[in-house]
């Protein structure tokens, strides 16, 4: 975890934000003394939010398998895939 003081931001932008780069995990800014913000690059925060779309996703898949849903077999899930894709997997 990297805690920096808002002056850091403010004076020093450009160490942050290579540090936010190279790092490549959230940086939290502190205010007075208290959290305040978390600043990440923007590859990490779209990394972060794909990861966040599969695991919504996931749960979905999970919610929906316990309510008794049917599934699908390998074979319908090929086909599926492949008619999405349009080509043979």
């Amino acid at each position: 975890m990297i805690i920096k003081p808002s002056t850091a931001l403010r004076n020093d932008y450009g160490s942050i934000s290579e540090l936010a780069h190279t790092e490549d995990v959230p940086i939290y800014i502190t205010k007075n003394g208290e959290g305040d913000l978390v600043i990440m690059s923007i590859d990490a925060f779209e990394r972060r939010e794909e990861v966040l779309k599969l695991r919504a996703k996931l749960e979905a898949a999970e919610q929906a398998r316990l309510s008794g849903q049917p599934a699908y077999s390998i074979e319908e899930s090929r086909k599926r895939l492949e008619a999405i894709y349009g080509q043979e997997l």
